[in-house]
Parts: C-alpha cells; sequence; structure tokens
C-alpha cells in the first residue's frame, strides 16, 4: 500500500530543495563529465527538476550551469536551486557548444577544436 504517491513527491521535491537551499544547503546535482573522441559532454541530472529551470552561460572561457526555481514561471523572483562552473581548457571549441534535455538530464555538448582549423604562419622578412 502506497502512502505518497510518486506524483506528490515530484510535486514538493523542488520545494524541498528550495528550502533546503535558502536554509544554508544546496541541492546537490549529479554532474558529470564525459569525453568522447569528438568532445566532452557535461552531464547534470535533477530529476525533480524541469527543463525550463536550467541555464547554460558561456563567459570567455567559462561555462555555467544552473538552475532556479519560480513559483510561477511569471514570477521576477528566482532562487538558485545549484550553479556549477566549469573553465574550459583551449582544446574544446566554445562557438559550438549546445544543451539538450532529455529525460530527467540536461547535456551540455562541447566539441574539441577542429584539428583541420591549425596553419602555419609565414614569417616575413623585413628589407
Amino acid at each position: 500500500m502506497k502512502l505518497i504517491s510518486s506524483k506528490f513527491i515530484h510535486s514538493i521535491a523542488p520545494q524541498l530543495d528550495l528550502l533546503n537551499t535558502i536554509g544554508g544547503g544546496v541541492a546537490q546535482p549529479q554532474v558529470r563529465i564525459d569525453q568522447h573522441p569528438k568532445g566532452v559532454i557535461v552531464r547534470v541530472a535533477m530529476p525533480t527538476v524541469s527543463a525550463d529551470s536550467f541555464r547554460v552561460v558561456l563567459n570567455q572561457n567559462k561555462l555555467t550551469v544552473f538552475s532556479e526555481y519560480r513559483h510561477e514561471p511569471d514570477d521576477q523572483l528566482a532562487a538558485p536551486l545549484f550553479v556549477q562552473t566549469l573553465e574550459l581548457p583551449a582544446n574544446l571549441d566554445p562557438a559550438r557548444i549546445d544543451a539538450i534535455h532529455e529525460g530527467q538530464e540536461l547535456r551540455v555538448r562541447i566539441p574539441f577544436v577542429n584539428p583541420n582549423n591549425q596553419r602555419e604562419i609565414d614569417v616575413k622578412r623585413e628589407e
């Protein structure tokens, strides 16, 4: 016999994360970074957080992934649920980053810099 439905748990979990965050704690997503032959995938799993709550911001070579809680979608006031900032190494191409939310997971795909973009610069002689 189920005392609490899974629908109720999913509806109350973001509020519990929010109360924990406001009380000085932080919501702990599962963050995993996987390297593949074509690049890196940053995976963020927070099953109680909707896709609309996630934000991904690139500022210079720093990638910040965060989620905010809003009581109503139109609310101006938002409380952060978590923030994760990663410094991107030079071998990743920030111009080609994309993000997709599928199932219960946000995936941020960052491809490697194309090695074919390398070129040798001619050295000129001053006469």
